[in-house]
C-alpha cells in the first residue's frame, strides 16, 4: 500500500483553484470533487469528522470551543486529542498492522494524539508574562533538528494582523523533513494560508488570488517530493470563504434583553456566563446559545429568529438533522444568513470592552475574532505600536498588544453555514483516480 500524504488546504474552492496551476496539475492528473462539509464549517469540526468518519453529536467537537458547563467557562482552540471521540484513521489502520506510522503536522487537537510524530504550535508563556514562539513536538529530539533547520516555529505570522506565508513555509518544510527521515505512512498536514486574506479582503479580492499563487508555490516543491517518494497525495479542504458584509452582534441583543450579564473588573466588564440567562458562544457563521432556564429556550428562539442576519435558530430536536445534537452544543445553534456573520462582543461601550478585545487572544476571547486579522486602521500608530512590542520582547520586556480593531465592519470573509453554491464548496483533490474509492469516509 502506498504512503498518503494528506494536505488540508483551508479554503480550497474551485475558484482558489484557478490560481494555483501546480494543485490543478494533481488534479488533472488524478481525481477532484466537490467535497461535503458538516454544520458547522469550521476547523475543528470538520477535522475531527475527517479523522474520525463520525458526525459532531458523535465525536463532540460542535465547534472551534464550546461552553465547559462543568467547569463554569467558554474555550475556544483546547489542544487535547481526548476531547475527540471516536477512533482516528491511524488508529483503524493499526488494528490490520500494528507497524502503520503516522504523523501530524498542525492539524488540530494535537496533544495526546496517538500518531507516532506531531508537531504544532505551542508557544512558551513565561514566568514574567511574556510569551515566546515556539512548537510542541514528539519525539522530542525532532524539535531541535527542526528548530536547527528552519528556525523557531513563526507563530506571528501564522495568526494575527501579521499573519502570513512564512508559516505554511515553515510547515511545509517541516513536513517534507519528516518525509525524508521518517517515512510515516501517513502523513497529514494542514496548511492556513488561504484562511488570511480570503477573510481580510473577501473571496473575490485581488489579494485572493494572489494568496492561492502564493500557496501554490510553496506546496510545488512538496507535491513532487511526495511524487518522487511514492507518496499517494489527497488535498482536502475544511470550508469555502465566501463574502462576508454584515456582523451580528448576536450577545448585545440578548444583553439588551436582560438576558446577558457581565461583571467588572478595572473598569472593563466580563462575560458572567455562571449567571447569565444565555449567552452565544460565536464561531464564524454559527453561535452555540446557551441557555440557563429550559423556561427560556422559546422565549430566546423567538427572538434571535427576529434579528437581522439570523437564518436558522435550531433546538436540539432541529439540531439532530444536522448531526449537532450534542451535550456540548448549546440548547440552541444558530446559523447566519449568507453574508452575514456574529462577533463575540457582549459589551455596549468600546471604553468598557475587556482588556483582551483589543489584543490577539484567542484562548481569553469567549468567541471567534477575525477582527484580529487586523491592524486598527483607526489607530495611525497601530503598526509602530507592534513593532515597538517586538522590540520589547527581544530585550525580554513584557509587553501588551493592543493593535486590534473593534470595528467588525473590515473582516470580508467568512464561512461557517453549509454552503449554498459551488463558490464556497470546498473541494477534494487526489493524486491518483483509484484513491477516492479507499477514503470514502473522508467524504461527509
Amino acid at each position: 500500500m502506498k504512503p498518503v500524504l494528506l494536505l488540508d488546504v483551508v479554503g480550497l474552492t474551485a475558484k482558489a483553484l484557478r490560481d494555483m496551476p501546480r494543485l490543478s496539475n494533481l488534479a488533472a492528473q488524478g481525481w477532484s470533487s466537490e467535497l461535503a462539509t458538516v454544520l458547522p464549517a469550521v476547523t475543528c469540526t470538520v477535522q475531527s469528522t475527517m479523522l474520525t468518519g463520525l458526525m459532531p453529536s458523535q465525536h463532540g467537537v460542535v465547534g472551534n470551543g464550546w461552553y465547559f458547563r462543568e467547569l463554569g467557562d467558554v474555550y475556544l482552540w483546547r489542544q487535547h486529542n481526548k476531547l475527540v471521540t471516536g477512533e482516528k484513521l491511524w488508529e483503524a489502520a493499526r488494528r490490520q498492522d500494528a507497524s502503520y506510522r503516522s504523523a501530524n503536522i498542525c492539524w488540530w487537537y494535537a496533544m495526546g494524539m496517538s500518531t507516532d510524530i506531531t508537531v504544532t504550535p505551542r508557544p512558551i508563556y513565561h514566568a514574567d508574562g511574556r510569551k515566546s514562539p515556539d512548537a510542541y513536538v514528539r519525539p522530542a529530539e525532532l524539535h531541535d533538528e527542526l528548530v536547527a533547520h528552519y528556525g523557531d516555529f513563526p507563530l506571528f505570522q501564522y495568526w494575527g494582523p501579521t499573519a502570513a506565508i512564512k508559516s505554511t513555509q515553515w510547515l511545509v518544510d517541516s513536513t517534507r523533513h519528516v518525509m525524508r527521515n521518517q517515512s510515516p505512512n501517513l502523513l497529514t498536514t494542514y496548511l492556513p494560508h488561504l484562511d488570511y486574506d480570503l477573510q481580510r479582503f473577501g473571496p473575490d479580492s485581488p489579494q485572493a488570488a494572489r494568496a492561492a499563487a502564493e500557496l501554490d508555490a510553496v506546496i510545488a516543491p512538496l507535491l513532487d517530493e511526495a511524487e518522487s517518494r511514492g507518496y499517494a497525495v489527497i488535498v482536502v479542504s475544511e470550508y469555502g470563504i465566501e463574502e462576508a458584509h454584515t456582523p451580528v452582534d448576536i450577545n448585545r441583543v440578548l444583553r439588551r434583553e436582560g438576558l446577558l450579564e457581565v461583571y467588572v473588573q478595572d473598569g472593563r466588564e466580563q462575560l458572567d456566563p455562571w449567571t447569565s440567562r444565555a449567552f452565544a458562544v460565536a464561531d464564524h457563521q454559527v453561535a452555540h446559545v446557551y441557555v440557563a432556564d429550559p423556561a427560556d429556550v422559546q422565549r430566546v428562539a423567538a427572538l434571535l429568529q427576529e434579528v437581522q442576519g439570523v437564518d436558522e435558530v435550531l433546538d436540539r430536536e432541529a439540531q439532530g438533522r444536522y448531526g449537532l445534537d450534542h451535550e456540548r452544543s448549546g440548547e440552541l445553534v444558530v446559523t447566519a444568513e449568507p453574508g452575514a456573520w456574529f462577533t463575540y462582543y457582549f459589551w455596549l461601550d468600546d471604553d468598557r470592552a475587556p482588556e483582551y478585545a483589543r489584543g490577539v487572544d484567542i484562548h481569553r476571547k469567549p468567541g471567534y475574532d477575525p477582527a484580529e486579522l487586523f491592524f486598527d486602521p483607526a489607530d495611525k500608530f497601530a503598526k509602530a505600536k507592534a513593532g515597538l512590542n517586538l522590540l520589547k520582547k527581544k530585550l525580554g520586556l513584557r509587553y501588551a498588544m493592543s493593535t486590534v480593531p473593534l470595528d467588525p465592519t473590515h473582516v470580508r470573509g467568512t464561512h461557517g453555514r453549509l454552503p449554498d453554491s459551488s463558490a464556497g464548496t470546498p473541494l477534494i483533490i487526489a493524486s491518483q483516480a483509484e484513491i477516492p474509492a479507499s477514503v470514502n469516509n473522508l467524504v461527509a
